[in-house]
Parts: structure tokens; C-alpha cells; sequence
């Protein structure tokens, strides 16, 4: 629209100067930045107001439809686009939540039985090492003692 660069605008800001005054140059800044603000909001109101009717009117539909006969792989890119975020929006309350829960509460069952047959497993290997020991034990007992053998330094 106002192609306007840093040179124009330093022009503008010293003609300013020259003919409004270094005294009331700040109110005459601030009165312009007010009008330009309201007059973007116009712009933005009047922008919204268009955009709602060409939706009422259905031309975005028209639009899409021709977009996708000119550009399919464009178009295409867009539904892999759309299915990827619904891919990443998890919803945990939707049926996928559900059986989620589910799959939670089977690991957990199969967590518990899991170490509850390999606490049983270890106690019984324990037990068993116990009997051998005893029976070890019981063996050694049973047997009479060896002679001690005789060292060197005992037969001098």
C-alpha cells in the first residue's frame, strides 16, 4: 500500500518538526498513532465482516474444490497433514481411553501374578537349598572324623 522507507520517514519526521514544533510534535505523535490504531481496527472489522460472508456464501467450499483440482499433491499433503494431528490429539476419554484402561488394568493383573509366582519360585529354591544343606550337614556328621595329616614341620 505506502511503500515508505527510513529515508521518507526521517523527511517526514524533520518537516514535522519544522512546522508543528519540537513542543507539540509528542501530542501530534500520539494523535496519529491513535488514528492509525482505530483505522487498522476498522480494517481487521471490515476483513472479519468479508471473511464471514464469503463463508455464509459458500465460496470457501468453491475455493477448496478448486485448490484441489489445481494442486491434487498439495491437497493430498493436506489430508496427511489433518490425519497426523489427529493422530497426535489423544482423547483419553474416547474409546481408545477406554481400552487403554483396560490394557492398564490387565498389566497390572499380569504384573501381580508375575511376582507372586517368582516370590513362590524362590521360596521353594530356597527350601530345597535348606534340605541340601541339612542333608550335607547330616552326612558330614554321620562320617567319623579323618586323621589329621601330618606336616613337615610337625616330624622334625
Amino acid at each position: 500500500m505506502f511503500d515508505l522507507g527510513w529515508g521518507e520517514l526521517l523527511l517526514i519526521g524533520i518537516v514535522a518538526l519544522i512546522v508543528v514544533g519540537p513542543k507539540d510534535l509528542p501530542g501530534l505523535f500520539r494523535s496519529i498513532g491513535q488514528f492509525v490504531g482505530k483505522a487498522k481496527g476498522m480494517a481487521r472489522e471490515f476483513s472479519r465482516a468479508m471473511d464471514q460472508a464469503a463463508t455464509d456464501a459458500g465460496v470457501k467450499d468453491v475455493q477448496n474444490t478448486i485448490k484441489a483440482a489445481t494442486n491434487p499433491v498439495g491437497t493430498a499433503m493436506d489430508g496427511v497433514k489433518d490425519a497426523a494431528r489427529s493422530l497426535t490429539s489423544f482423547d483419553p476419554d474416547s474409546e481408545t481411553g477406554k481400552l487403554s484402561a483396560e490394557r492398564e488394568d490387565a498389566k497390572k493383573k499380569i504384573q501381580a501374578k508375575t511376582a507372586r509366582v517368582t516370590a513362590e519360585r524362590l521360596q521353594r529354591e530356597a527350601q530345597e537349598a535348606l534340605a541340601k544343606a541339612e542333608a550335607a550337614e547330616a552326612a558330614l556328621a554321620d562320617k567319623p572324623a579323618a586323621p589329621a595329616a601330618s606336616t613337615p614341620k610337625d616330624a622334625e
